[in-house]
């Protein structure tokens, strides 16, 4: 698929690449941290204000461990600050491992004779959604291989047919996508299906690194990936989703392009990215990579923070690959979003066999585990508010109507309220005795902090109780 920019008319800033490695590498060499330059740069992120790539690499360049740990309370007060102490929650679900890239840290890679290659059919589809509907699910990211058999009217197909499953109260109200990049016209039909974020990570920002792990396929053509979500812009998807696969190559140079990646989408878009990822490289059948960039654990926990002070509007989202000790930490210094009841078998969820993975039909490791109601009740337990809200994607407020709200904290508002609105459904149809009376003691002491909101909330409770569902502001 080549991409010809004249045919769209795009202004020449736009669809162009923006990684200078050169530039990225005289940040982090030249920029000395000193205690005052530190602390002045978490004032500035504490006033909602992003970070620029010099006032990152003052973060990414501290070793002193009191200058570290006041790194990372400063993300925990930022993330109180705008997002308050909800956790969003979702699922990730693979519908075909079918892949023409050859990407060394992936199963899914095209050289890889022992993955098992599978495609969900409808039914297949259906019977994974009915599953995790069952438990109380509400928000799903669909994920694909790069293959021609998942074009855009397969992948929103897909989404249509997610949509259109019902399973007693339960239903699926925003279904992301993480897949591989189209041209303009490709966004346009996936868009049309009414998807939620749209995710592609770059993997690595460095171009020489990227070259040396994507041996084959389109997904080879960094400047096309790179590109990816601003074609998606163009096409109308204002909610998008970056990351970076650390363990590809240096943490440090990563970090900064996530950042020069999120002034890019402001400079040509006027908004920014509406979630960040930062997997690490897991286990993965056919594994072929040289671990010489891992990242430590301090590292991974660091890196982490200075993201939340970097970018403080914007979603971020840790997924299951990490375990469960990991998670625990990082949820405290700006992570916004987690999946729970995890599964990354294709069709896994309906054969419920979350326990016995296979890493010969899964694309990497996964190392938590665990049911969405034991996450759900060890959030509540930590005084976390879990939340399905989708209230802003149903009302419109994305791309840089979102912006809008979230730069200057005040989504805060919307977030508690509907987080609290969403808690009391999954209580009401899912939640075990003991979950149900501790679930609503939270709520008791939300509705507490809220005060003159407090009394809108409580009446659209009491309709929840009475049976409706699906209210939000």
């Amino acid at each position: 698929m080549i991409y010809h920019p004249e045919k769209y008319n795009i202004p020449d800033e736009r669809m162009k690449p923006f990684i200078d490695p050169q530039e990225i590498w005289n940040f982090i060499e030249q920029t000395k941290p000193s205690p005052e330059r530190v602390r002045e740069v978490i004032a500035k992120s504490l006033d909602k204000n992003r970070l620029s790539l010099e006032e990152t690499a003052v973060l990414v360049n501290t070793t002193d461990p009191v200058l570290i740990n006041e790194i990372k309370q400063g993300a925990r007060t930022l993330k109180e600050r705008i997002y308050g102490d909800r956790i969003v929650l979702f699922a990730p679900m693979y519908i075909g491992n079918k892949c023409t890239n050859n990407c060394r840290y992936c199963g899914f890679r095209a050289s890889n004779k022992d993955q098992v290659r599978l495609t969900l059919d409808d039914e297949q589809i259906i019977e994974d959604v009915r599953y995790l509907e069952s438990t109380g699910q509400k928000r799903l990211i669909l994920v694909f291989g790069e293959h021609p058999d998942y074009s855009a009217e397969f992948i929103a197909h897909c989404v249509e047919t997610v949509y259109s499953v019902k399973e007693g109260n339960g239903e699926i109200r925003r279904v992301n996508i993480n897949a591989a990049p189209f041209d303009i016209e490709g966004f346009r039909t996936i868009k049309n299906s009414k998807i939620g974020t749209y995710q592609v990570f770059q993997e690595t920002y460095h171009p020489d690194a990227y070259k040396e792990v994507h041996l084959g396929g389109q997904k080879r053509n960094y400047d096309w990936r790179l590109t990816a979500l601003d074609r998606a812009q163009e096409a109308g998807i204002d909610d998008v989703g970056i990351g970076v696969l650390f363990g590809l190559y240096d943490w440090r140079f990563e970090v900064l392009s996530l950042v020069r990646h999120v002034n890019h989408f402001e400079a040509a878009y006027n908004v920014g990215p509406h979630t960040i990822s930062f997997p690490r490289v897991k286990n993965a059948s056919g594994l072929d990579i040289v671990k010489q960039h891992e990242v430590s654990d301090e590292d991974f926990v660091k890196l982490v923070a200075i993201l939340r002070l970097a970018v403080p509007y914007t979603g971020m989202i840790l997924t299951a690959r990490e375990p469960v000790e990991i998670r625990d930490q990082v949820l405290r210094f700006g992570v916004s979003q987690i999946d729970a009841g995890t599964n990354i078998q294709l069709g896994g969820y309906s054969k419920k066999n979350a326990d016995n993975q296979d890493l010969n039909i899964e694309q990497f490791q996964i190392n938590d585990t665990r049911s969405l109601g034991d996450v759900i009740d060890e959030l509540i337990d930590k005084d976390y508010l879990p939340s399905f809200c989708t209230g802003c994607y149903r009302i419109g407020r994305t791309g840089e109507h979102f912006m809008e709200f979230s730069v200057p904290g005040f989504i805060k508002r919307f977030c508690t309220k509907n987080a609290i609105l969403t808690l009391s459904e999954y209580l009401e149809d899912y939640a075990t005795d003991d979950t149900k009376v501790k679930g609503y003691k939270l709520i008791g002491r939300k509705l507490d902090e809220l005060e003159k909101d407090a009394p809108s909330v409580i009446e659209r409770l009491a309709r929840i109780k009475n049976g409706e569902r699906d209210l939000y502001f």
